[in-house]
């Protein structure tokens, strides 16, 4: 886009901004009239383990939007030489599951319980008997009943829950109100009216009814909206909490808040039937676009909903890419003891194509990135390992492509279930995310795991907050007749790269790697056990 142009939308106000609070990095990115990007911000942030719970506190959450909004609104002094002031149209999503909740008076009443806590099996498995539907660990019906099972004494004091996206929109907007997908991973979607099963609703308040709580589960529950909805404006005490500058304008439209997953479909033009897409960063998850309904219940296989609510089969794995940065981190740290300098991009490239070179099954290497539980092998807990037989061929190349294929075979686990139980097609997968950004690495190393065709985007780089963008894009869009996927296909006519096709050999190595996995599943139990 011409500089010249450009400016004229920032400072006419016509741009739209999108954010997500990722696990590892908050994303701000702004976009024009094309809807390609025109500025972007970040900030680095990490979740704690604090008395067990993985979590980010209150402070964390505003210190880190803040900061990366700055870093936006300076991107664009830096790039156009105006201050940022006044925006069309903007939207927040992050993280989805986990558990947020407050008492009458909008005080928190414990601390956040992110998507990444495995403590919740007993009531994940009441839960799915109880309304024959997956309700994953992750979801927040499963925390709270966690929290009830726990006789937790907060419980009793919930006015409301929401998800991390859904209460930074209340706290700028003051609307309790959730984007549809995002709401998928808090509690099972009717999909016939675009809102929370009512009959489900029921069924729990029932079940609970024994423990005299006084809130039913509907009124705790912030209100449904599916893409292209939404009433919401930024307040002015919502402008300075983002802003506290006092620049930035009050009174701009807010999309209905989205989890990363209906980004991630919005980001890579994946809404309609029979389309997917993975999201490899911090954790890995690929969602399918269903034609029907499954067949039966599957715990490896979530149920969630499109930014506009189809459904969705998505099968999430905790742990992708952090164990693999940490090794990548110690190389670095092992150039720097030597005097060497290097960037840090240039040292991921360096490092990851090694994995090309390897040989196809890893060469007899096997690793476990399990810094966290994984649900779907069964694990609460995790210990990041490393082991090897004697003969296995251990280089570089090997130990480099050994991480890799490591990080998806969770993931692969899950899409066992819908490929081969469940008959379940897609065309082509196509990557955004962390693990997409060198070059060819990504997405041969994906086409190997998923047995399907991998295609990327120019704006992969970009991930969810663009996605987001383009979500509160569509909301403000002039021809209220154009459904999603049009809009989307608009958007997307020239940007998808040529997919890249599994390798024969590649797959038939990954498929040996992931039986050597799954046989030594009982190292990592070990590890947890005595560790």
């Amino acid at each position: 886009m011409e500089i010249k142009k450009s400016l004229s939308m920032i400072e006419g106000g016509d741009t739209v901004l999108g954010i997500e609070l990722g696990s590892t990095r908050i994303k701000a990115v702004l976009i024009g009239e094309d809807h390609n990007p025109m500025a972007s911000g970040g900030f680095a942030w990490e979740n704690s383990l604090t008395n067990g719970i993985w979590t980010y506190s209150i402070e964390q959450i505003w210190e880190g939007l803040r900061a990366c909004y700055a870093d936006l609104a300076q991107d664009v002094r830096d790039k156009y030489g105006v201050t940022l002031s006044r925006i069309k149209a903007m939207g927040f999503s992050a993280m989805m599951h986990g558990y947020m909740v407050f008492d009458s008076k909008g005080n928190q009443l414990t601390p956040f319980r992110t998507w990444r806590n495995n403590i919740t099996g007993a009531a994940s498995e009441e839960l799915t008997a109880l309304f024959n539907y997956p309700i994953p660990q992750r979801w927040s019906i499963a925390h709270l009943y966690h929290a009830v099972l726990n006789n937790e004494a907060h419980v009793k004091d919930i006015a409301f829950m929401t998800t991390l996206a859904g209460y930074i929109h209340w706290k700028l907007t003051g609307q309790k109100e959730l984007g549809i997908g995002d709401a998928s991973g808090m509690f099972p979607i009717d999909l016939k009216t675009k809102g929370f099963n009512m009959d489900m609703c029921a069924l729990f308040d029932n079940h609970i009814k024994e423990k005299n709580i006084k809130w039913r589960i509907r009124d705790i529950l912030p209100e449904v909206l599916c893409a292209g909805e939404g009433r919401a404006l930024l307040t002015d005490e919502g402008a300075l909490l983002l802003d506290p500058s006092g620049v930035l304008n009050a009174g701009v439209p807010v999309a209905p808040p989205e989890g990363d997953a209906g980004t991630g479909m919005a980001a890579t033009n994946s809404v309609a039937i029979r389309t997917g897409n993975v999201s490899a960063g911090t954790s890995v998850f690929a969602m399918i676009v269903l034609e029907k309904e499954l067949k039966k219940v599957h715990h490896e296989v979530d149920l969630v909903t499109t930014p506009d609510g189809h459904l969705v089969g998505m099968a999430h794995s905790n742990n992708c890419s952090t164990d693999y940065d940490a090794w990548i981190n110690l190389f670095g740290e092992v150039l720097e003891s030597l005097g060497k300098e290097i960037s840090r991009p240039l040292l991921y490239d360096t490092l990851l194509e090694q994995a090309l070179k390897g040989e196809p099954d890893c060469g007899g290497l096997m690793s476990y990135g399990y810094v966290s539980g994984e649900h779907i092998t069964g694990f609460t807990e995790g210990r990041p390992l490393f082991v090897r037989s004697p003969e296995a061929q251990f280089n570089l190349a090997n130990f480099m492509r050994t991480n890799l294929f490591t990080s998806l075979c969770a993931l692969r686990t899950g899409l066992n279930i819908l490929f081969n139980e469940e008959g379940v097609r897609v065309d082509e997968i196509k990557g955004h995310g962390g693990f997409f950004k060198s070059p060819d690495v990504g997405q041969k190393i994906m086409a190997a795991a998923t047995g399907t065709p991998v295609s990327t985007l120019k704006t992969a780089g970009e991930g969810g907050a663009w996605g987001m963008a383009l979500l509160a894009a569509f909301m403000i869009r002039k021809d209220k007749t154009v459904i999603l996927p049009e809009f989307l296909e608009h958007v997307f006519c020239n940007s998808i790269q040529k997919a890249v096709k599994p390798d024969s050999e590649d797959i038939r190595g990954f498929n040996k790697f992931l039986e050597r996995y799954h046989r030594g599943l009982a190292i990592e139990k070990a590890a947890v056990t005595y560790l």
